[in-house]
């Protein structure tokens, strides 16, 4: 968990310190008062480009210097991340004072997280559902950040060399396929294997305020389609045509179902929707406790206001139980009033206070 948590320059925070003291950190305050931009920074913590997807540039302060820091003390490990005015886009990580890749920071800290954006989860691109199959996927995977960037730098690298005026090196291009079948492969089987406990712990959980979903991998799989490697070769003209791969686990998709309803997921309502999502963390929360000794690290921003008490209680409940720590917004204080102990900050103006 995370002890203690500093930020600089960061988004509309000049500076803040937050010490967290309970399993529960709740953040209230105004809209536009910098809450989701401190769930942001945690977010920063883990491989990617957190819970916005923003530009690294867009998240340096306005009037500062051009950069952001970020620190934090996590089970006696100091790890930040940050740019320089020189490398506005450029992500610098540091383990214990050692520069070291945003792919090692899995090792020391598992984070998921439920925004606002992902109420359109089920109803939009692949894409997005990609994104969070393999944020759940890297909590019990560690590794699955490494295979997973591996995989796109030579996917980019295979797409570039089709695309070119003048014939591949066919040596080189075999290559390149031969590493994508390497991490590709990887990939799949890792999150295959996750969504196989997750979906096993959640038909054989007990039932509680949420919905229980059902979920499978969609798209290209590894198990039905057989070698990458080879449909790599094969589809050396298909793909140079389109200008794209068009097999491989970048292909995947995440296809969720309301199990009572049989119904998906884009055809439930917004709150069966969001219920299912919750769903899915709390289960996938106990499955890395298990797993690991120590639940991820669970971010959700202006989730309580959408839930009724019955539900908000389960939400407060079942994390509690497990030890895990969670980072809860929020613009009224009274949501969390249930709650119990809780490290409770005001957020004003980019200002941390204690609420």
């Amino acid at each position: 968990m995370i002890g203690r948590l500093t930020l600089s320059d960061f988004r509309n925070h000049q500076d803040a310190l937050i010490v967290p003291r309970h399993g529960f950190v709740v953040l209230t305050g105004e809209n536009g008062a910098g809450k989701t931009n401190i769930l942001e920074a945690v977010s920063l913590l883990a491989p990617g480009r957190g819970l916005r997807g923003a530009a690294l540039a867009a998240m340096a302060r306005q009037g500062g210097g051009g950069s952001f820091g970020i620190a934090a003390q996590v089970d006696g490990v100091t790890i930040g991340t940050g740019t320089t005015p020189a490398s506005p886009e450029r992500r610098q990580v540091r383990i214990n004072g050692a520069a070291s890749s945003a792919n090692s920071l899995p090792e020391h800290l598992s984070i998921v997280w439920l925004t606002p954006a992902m109420d359109r989860l089920f109803t939009e691109s692949a894409g997005g559902r990609r994104r969070f199959l393999d944020r759940l996927t890297l909590a019990l995977h560690p590794g699955h950040a490494v295979h997973s960037a591996r995989y796109d730098a030579a996917m980019r690298a295979r797409n570039k060399l089709l695309s070119g005026e003048h014939a591949p090196d066919v040596q080189w291009l075999a290559a390149l396929e031969a590493q994508m079948d390497e991490h590709g492969t990887a990939l799949a089987a890792a999150r295959a294997d996750m969504i196989a406990q997750l979906g096993q712990g959640i038909a054989t959980g007990e039932d509680g305020p949420f919905a229980r979903p059902a979920l499978a991998i969609e798209g290209w799989s590894a198990a039905e389609a057989g070698s990458l490697a080879a449909q790599l070769r094969e589809g050396r003209g298909r793909d140079g045509a389109a200008g794209r791969t068009l097999a491989g686990p970048h292909r995947s998709d995440l296809a969720v179902t309301h199990a009572a309803k049989r119904q998906a997921a884009a055809l439930c309502s917004t709150g069966e929707q969001k219920a299912l999502l919750l769903s899915i963390l709390l289960a996938h929360a106990a499955l890395v406790a298990g797993r690991r000794g120590r639940p991820p690290l669970l971010l959700l921003d202006e989730v309580a206001a959408h839930l009724d008490p019955l539900r908000r209680a389960a939400l407060f409940d079942r994390p509690a139980a497990m030890g895990g720590q969670v980072w809860m917004t929020g613009t009224e204080p009274e949501l969390f009033d249930e709650l119990g102990a809780a490290t409770r900050l005001f957020v004003e103006n980019g200002r941390v206070v204690e609420g």
